[in-house]
């Protein structure tokens, strides 16, 4: 009996993710970061997964070909090395894999000869976009649990959290 129930509780707890860290005393604003982490980590997780299955690729090769399809005139390897928040030598194997697969097309730039500049092919166009509508359908589904004021409202609620930690940052620098 006492083996079954820990079973139970460990599927529990892996079902919670980070939630299961939290304890019923635990103040509202810690819970609420467990739970924001484990819902973050629960739709990225499914949406690896639909790529994946759907399309083969990875979620860092979609996040790539997103910010290259943004910037039609293409992105230096630098700036998307940036953009992405990845070292210059990841973004180096994704380029040598897309363009291999001739998604990607790498030039030299014309203002500095040691720089690379990146755009998709019209295959990468064509493939990124039909990845994105689906993406954008799954986003959609993921969220469906929430009305449309909730939405708007966490959405809201957020931009604030966001503004509060940016102007907290700003007064630790000047200290």
């Amino acid at each position: 009996m006492k083996a079954d129930r820990n079973r139970a509780l460990l599927v529990e707890a892996d079902e919670l993710g980070h939630e299961a860290r939290a304890a019923n005393d635990d103040h509202a604003q810690l819970k609420l970061w467990l739970r924001m982490l484990a819902c973050t980590t629960q739709i990225e997780d499914e949406i690896k997964r639909r790529l994946r299955e759907r399309f083969g690729i990875s979620l860092a090769r979609f996040d790539y070909m997103a910010q290259l399809h943004r910037m039609p005139d293409g992105m230096r390897m630098k700036e998307l090395s940036r953009c992405l928040m990845v070292t210059g030598g990841n973004v180096t194997g994704l380029t040598d894999e897309l363009e291999r697969e001739g998604l990607v097309l790498r030039q030299a730039s014309a203002e500095d000869r040691r720089a690379w500049i990146l755009k998709l092919t019209p295959k990468g166009q064509a493939a990124f976009e039909a990845m994105a509508r689906e993406h954008e359908a799954w986003i959609l589904e993921l969220f469906a649990g929430l009305d449309e004021r909730a939405t708007k409202q966490l959405y809201t609620q957020l931009g604030a959290l966001r503004v509060h930690l940016l102007r907290s940052r700003g007064s630790e620098e000047a200290n």
